[in-house]
This record gives C-alpha cells, structure tokens and sequence, in this order.
C-alpha cells in the first residue's frame, strides 16, 4: 500500500476538524474515514501485476552520445490502472526524468499485442546519455497503480533486466584519416615516395629529383630508348602486407589509475582502437587481447563483422582489476595467437616495480621472436610537480616526482638496451605517438 500527497491534505484538514471539535469520538471518526478511503482506494487501484514488461532490445552507443531506451507494458487486468511507472538505471545511465506517468486501459487476460484492446498497451521512453562504458543494467521497473480518488494505492517491482552496451568514444578517430593518407604515401598511391619504405616491388616510373640512385633500375633504363635521348627508371616498393601485429592491453591495477580525470585503461583503449585500425587498413591483420590473471576479452581481423566495431565490443566490457598482471602468460598467449614474428604493443604502465618483477622476466623471451613496443601513458602531474618549489611542501613533492621521473628513465633506457622501442605520453598524444610509430616501422622495413 502506498500513500499520495492528496491522502496527506485530507489528513491535515480533518486534523483541524479535530482541534474544532476535541473529543476522542472526533479522533476515531476522522482516522476511520481516513483509514476507509484508503482500504477503498486501493482495493478500486488497477492491479500492478497484471501487467507484463517487455523490454526492447537496445543498440549499442558510444560513451557520450544520447540514447533511448524503451519499454512495453502491457495491462490485462479488470481495471483501468493508472499511476507512475520508475525505470531502475544506475546512475552512470545518466538517466532523464525516470519517472513517467501511465494510463492503462482495460485488457484481456492472456491478450497478446495484437489483439489486447487500445490502450492497454504502452511504450515507456526513458532517455540516457552515459558517463561510463561497459554494460549499464536496469535491474528492475517499479510500477505504482493510483486509486481513482487518488489518496492510495497499489505498487509492485518487476524484476526484468535491461542492458545498454555503451562503446568506447574513441575521440582518437580523428587522427585516422591523416594516418591512412601517409600509409597510402608509404604505399605509392601517391606521387609522394618516402626512402626506404618497405621492401616489396610495386612498380617501375620515371626518374625525378630527390629520388635514391639506389633505386635506378638500369636494365629497364636500357630498354626504354627515345629519340629524344635515355629516361633514367626507378624501382618503387612498398610495405610488406599482411603482417600481424598483437595488441596486448594490461588491465591489473595500474590501469586503475586517474590521470588527468581518465582511467590509464580508458588512455590505453584509445590507442589500441587507434592503432588496429590503422593496422587493419595497411592490410595487416590484429589481434587484440586485454589480460590481468588471465585472457579476459579478445577481438582479431579474422572474424567476421567490421574489426574497428569488434575492438569496440570486446574492449567496451574490460574495467580494472585491483591484482597484479601475470605477465608470464603472454608468451603463451601470443604463441597460441601467431608462430610468425610479428609487431607486439603492450599497453601497461612504466612502474618500476611491477615490470621490473612481472614484464623484463618475460621480455628475451618475447623480443627473441618479435618486435615489441610497450606504449604507457605519462602522468602531466609529475612534470608540473617537478616545477613548482615555492613552498616547502612543493619541494618535497618536488624532489618525489624528480625521483620518480629519473626511476622512468633508467627504465626506459633498460627497456632500450634490449631493443623494445618505448613509447610514453600525455592521455591525448599517445594514440597518435603510438601510430607514428607503427608508421616510422613499417616505414624502415622493421616490420
């Protein structure tokens, strides 16, 4: 039973009945009517479970962008019902006006859609914008059947679950276009040649200024006489085609850490999706794997659907776990994945301590068969900490963030000596460093 602001003003204007009239009779009169129109109210409610909640499937959206998500009721009970209908979204949901009116009409016991009366069927729009990726569930939907004197009523949860997948943002997408076009560069789908750009034959065509002499192809030059005199022709290659490249992203707890309002998972995930892309455009083929204890999401160019929206699916799940990274699982993994030497990026953090007992361990073995690249994200905080030094606590934390920056470097030095190339950044420079990279590669014919 469940009481309305109206059954709370009649109570207020029989309790001044009451101060008028004192007498005990007064009292028990007035919380008799009060009580009485309550029992009927309620007992002329429509009852809230006579109506079924079928929830319509929803479509999955990038984090940030407005959605909708609906809900069909519909009444088969003796009476119309009418009331508020509460959607149970998490907060994250970024939920608008959860609370919606409802009116249902009459229905028909056993009724389907089609042949229930008008009106004993309605939709229930609720709109939503996320602020965070993953899986957002509405457990339940709370109904509340309203009295037709609108002092009392009846209210009843349905526990029917409703999920929204919400994507990645990927705001690093705008870097891909000009990416492509240097790819296509590296290519020769462009008058453009850049020195050394793989080594795969592509074509044969003129000689022109700037050009490698190593490139001249003399015996194609002696077959192309003119009148007008010998044409110098030049030999262009292109990147080798098809190669794999393993994207292997660390989701322990180190990538729980906020930098700059950003889980380091979330920076990791922008410049994973970044660089399969690119990938998967210069015709190589990706693999991507997210890992803590264990292999927990996977996407490769192998399956079907578009690979871009497959990295979204599987990466959009993945949230930080509070344990330490069993790096000692990536040489199997990768070898479960491809026995051809391939481009290896593992996204995970520069922490002395956790790579210096969990990753260098595992690192000849790696570096003996791949090219690997570890990609972290810089924390800006450090370097305005190593700035500031008015006060004695700045300086304090001044010289912690010095210690932590020298730490760093020796780091990547090590890392260096064993032929891993490093790339760390800011949240928002590191998709883009980390497809640089890939380019400058491919470009030296590394990979």
């Amino acid at each position: 039973m469940v009481l309305t602001r109206r059954f709370l003003y009649l109570a207020l204007g029989l309790s001044a009945v009451v101060v008028v009239f004192p007498d005990p009779a007064t009292l028990l009169g007035c919380a008799l009517i009060l009580v009485l129109l309550a029992a009927v109210d309620m007992v002329l409610a429509g009852s809230p479970r006579s109506v079924r909640v079928e929830r319509v499937p929803t479509t999955a959206v990038r984090l940030g962008q407005p959605t909708t998500a609906s809900t069909v009721l519909h009444h088969s009970g003796a009476r119309a019902l009418r009331g508020q209908v509460k959607d149970g979204w998490q907060p994250s949901a970024g939920a608008r006006s959860p609370i919606s009116p409802i009116q249902l009409a009459p229905g028909r016991s056993g009724a389907d859609s089609e042949t229930a009366p008008p009106g004993a069927s309605r939709r229930i729009d609720t709109a939503l914008r996320p602020t965070r990726r993953g899986d957002l569930h509405s457990e339940h939907l709370s109904l509340r059947s309203i009295g037709p004197l609108g002092l009392a009523g009846r209210q009843v949860v349905h526990r029917v679950r409703h999920t929204q997948r919400v994507l990645p943002p990927f705001h690093s997408r705008r870097h891909l276009p000009s990416k492509l076009q240097r790819l296509r560069e590296l290519d020769g789908a462009t008058a453009v040649q850049i020195r050394g750009a793989g080594h795969e034959f592509d074509s044969l065509r003129d000689y022109v200024r700037g050009d490698d002499v190593r490139s001249i192809d003399w015996r194609a030059t002696a077959r192309r006489q003119s009148s007008q005199g010998q044409h110098l022709v030049v030999r262009t290659w292109r990147p080798e085609r098809d190669r794999r490249v393993i994207l292997a992203l660390d989701s322990s707890r180190t990538s729980a850490v906020r930098i700059e309002d950003e889980p380091r998972l979330d920076s990791g995930i922008e410049a994973a999706l970044l660089l399969g892309a690119l990938a998967a455009g210069a015709g190589d083929r990706v693999d991507c794997f997210s890992f803590d204890r264990g292999i927990s999401s996977q996407a490769r160019s192998g399956m079907r659907g578009d690979l871009l929206h497959q990295m979204a699916e599987a990466m959009s799940v993945v949230q930080p776990r509070l344990v330490e990274a069993d790096f000692s699982q990536l040489p199997g993994q990768i070898r479960s994945i491809s026995s051809q030497r391939s481009l290896l990026v593992v996204l995970t953090s520069l922490d002395s301590g956790s790579l210096e007992e969990g990753l260098l361990p595992v690192l000849p073995a790696l570096t003996q068969r791949h090219l690997v690249v570890l990609a972290a994200v810089r924390d800006p905080e450090l370097d305005r900490r190593a700035q500031a030094r008015e006060t004695a606590g700045e300086v304090y934390r001044a010289a912690a963030a010095e210690r932590a920056l020298i730490e760093k470097e020796a780091l990547r030095r090590q890392l260096a000596s064993l032929g891993i190339e490093v790339v760390e950044a800011t949240p928002h420079q590191l998709p883009p460093q980390l497809a640089d990279t890939y380019i400058r590669l491919k470009a030296s014919g590394r990979l």
